[in-house]
């Protein structure tokens, strides 16, 4: 009888406890399209702070660059992004496209790269095939 009495109270708790909150829509949101991008860019962002740069600096906080680009404010991304998970199943779509485009340019840089070692394995080859020809006539 008191574990019926356990699983009543606590399936109550349960169901008592989700959200039911309705989040109204922001008056500046961002629309899907701009946003995906956005996160797209701010994940870029984030993973570029452990990077050194052109000046050779790390940490360095590209977030404000992103917003500059995008023309809004963080206070304008958070009210967005807020609004969105909280409509968890478009938020979801939104962030399989933001990953699939993630995975897209990672493997564009991983054929650049390749390619630019190929080129640097080739070069080295023909350096080395140009010391041994030196070497001959050398001897």
């Amino acid at each position: 009888m008191n574990k019926l009495l356990y699983i009543i109270i606590l399936s109550f708790l349960l169901v008592a406890c989700t959200s039911n909150t309705i989040i109204e829509k922001p008056d500046n949101l961002i629309p899907k399209d701009k946003m995906v991008d956005l996160m797209t860019d701010l994940l870029l962002a984030t993973g570029a702070r452990n990077i050194k740069n052109i000046n050779e600096e790390r940490k360095v906080n590209y977030f404000p660059l992103v917003f500059e680009k995008y023309n809004i404010d963080s206070t304008q991304f958070k009210e967005s992004n807020f609004y969105y998970t909280s409509k968890i199943d478009d938020y979801d779509i939104m962030l399989k496209e933001v990953e699939r485009r993630l995975k897209k340019l990672k493997s564009e840089f991983d054929k650049e790269r390749e390619k630019q070692d190929s080129i640097t394995n080739y070069k080295g080859i023909l350096i080395e095939d140009e010391i041994k020809n030196n070497r001959r006539e050398i001897d």
